[in-house]
């Protein structure tokens, strides 16, 4: 008979697997080589449709429940935000075997110490994608990276991206729900926590795999 492998000690805890979860979402904010980085966000259109992407995950927090991202404020995504700012957004290690969807509220915030911190931190290569002469999405006549020739594979400076600054906006996402899924030969192990606003705390419960 094979012997199955140990399993983690978060395997059969509800609370370690809440832990772990948040542990490997935050690494992604801070390693670049984190699966959790670049994960997938989605957002729902005007026709209730969702529209997926993959994003650079630029702060986490477990004690605010927020995630972070930048997007253009002219873009396609941030009008599906304005419009209905329902938001999921899907990690994937597959070292860990570990898939973790976390839902909510998404602001977007273009102006304020949080953005502005967000831009100056920006490095300015990361800066001058909002220096698209037109908004992204939208059709153009050839193959082009949006951006004035001037720029064109060249460093901007401060001065050049202050006039830019405007295109720029925070999406911040307040977590309201993270649905884990541990993969496991001995048995795959999923769980559920809802954010309780009267309680000011979490309620998880284990899910059927």
């Amino acid at each position: 008979m094979t012997e199955l492998p140990s399993q983690p000690a978060y395997y059969d805890v509800l609370g370690l697997s809440f832990e772990e979860a948040w542990n490997l979402v935050e690494a992604g904010s801070t390693d670049r080589n984190s699966p959790a980085h670049t994960p997938t966000v989605g957002t729902v259109d005007e026709t209730g449709a969702p529209q997926l992407r993959i994003m650079i995950l630029r702060d986490a927090s477990r004690v605010a429940r927020t995630l972070r991202f930048h997007t253009d404020l002219r873009s396609i995504k941030a009008a599906q935000v304005r419009n209905n700012g329902a938001t999921s957004v899907l990690f994937y290690d597959m070292s860990a075997k570990l898939q973790i969807r976390m839902s909510g509220q998404t602001q977007l915030l273009p102006i304020g110490d949080v953005a502005d911190a967000a831009w100056s931190n920006s490095t300015p290569f990361a800066r001058r994608c909002y220096m698209a002469e037109a908004a992204p999405g939208l059709p153009i006549a050839g193959p082009s990276s949006g951006l004035p020739e001037w720029i064109q594979g060249k460093k901007p400076d401060e001065a050049q991206l202050a006039d830019y600054r405007p295109n720029f906006a925070t999406m911040l996402v307040e977590i309201q729900s993270v649905e884990w899924l541990y993969l496991a030969n001995a048995g795959h192990r999923r769980a559920c926590w809802q954010w309780q606003d009267a309680q000011k705390s979490w309620q998880g419960t284990w899910l059927v795999p």
